[in-house]
């Protein structure tokens, strides 16, 4: 029996190789920078036990790479300008930007960066990091919502809010006990951008 070189490339190796260029696709890294212009941090904290107050942080900049069918090589790496945090007041808005709260003249930046994300679908998960804020670095963990699958929007803007919350004792924010509370609710949004 004799074969047909070219019926055996046409029927064996072209199919091999379509499947290895598949699979290396797919571990191809997807890399993203943070738009922005449309993201932003929120940080709420309790007041008095009886309501809350929210200060915002409308200036970042962060890149996001994210590698298909290996999600534990994911990094997410934000940082936040301190020196442009917003209050609802000025009398809170002083007390922040000083030396008993996030003291941004000494810290303009806050950073955080996350590794390993571990998929609960294809557009939730949580991803473990560590946070730094006043010059002290702390284990933080972000839950995160993509607005679309990111592996199958790759090479396309993708939006998703994290969500955090740390004690800002921790951090060395240890006053006013009496009037704000210690737990603080952070909420990262992000839009992804494709580099």
């Amino acid at each position: 029996m004799t074969y047909n070189l070219e019926a055996v490339s046409r029927f064996v190796l072209l199919p091999l190789l379509a499947v290895f260029a598949l699979a290396n696709a797919a571990s191809v890294p997807q890399r993203y920078t943070l738009d922005a212009s449309a993201s932003n941090v929120a940080a709420k904290v309790p007041f008095f036990g009886l309501a809350s107050k929210t200060a915002k942080f409308p200036r970042m900049e962060g890149a996001v790479m994210i590698v298909p069918g290996a999600p534990e090589k994911a990094v997410i790496d934000v940082t936040f300008d301190a020196t442009a945090i917003q209050a609802p007041d000025s009398v809170t808005l002083a007390r922040l930007r000083g030396s008993k709260f996030f003291w941004v003249d000494k810290y303009p930046s806050i950073h955080f960066v996350g590794r390993a994300l571990k998929l609960s679908s294809t557009t939730r998960g949580t991803v473990e990091g560590q946070l730094t804020a006043r010059g002290v670095t702390k284990p933080a963990s972000l839950a995160v919502t993509f607005d679309a699958d990111p592996i199958a929007m790759a090479g396309k803007p993708v939006s998703f809010t994290g969500t955090t919350t740390i004690d800002r004792r921790q951090f060395g924010m240890t006053s006013y006990q009496f009037i704000v509370g210690n737990k603080v609710d952070i909420t990262l949004k992000a839009r992804m951008v494709p580099r």
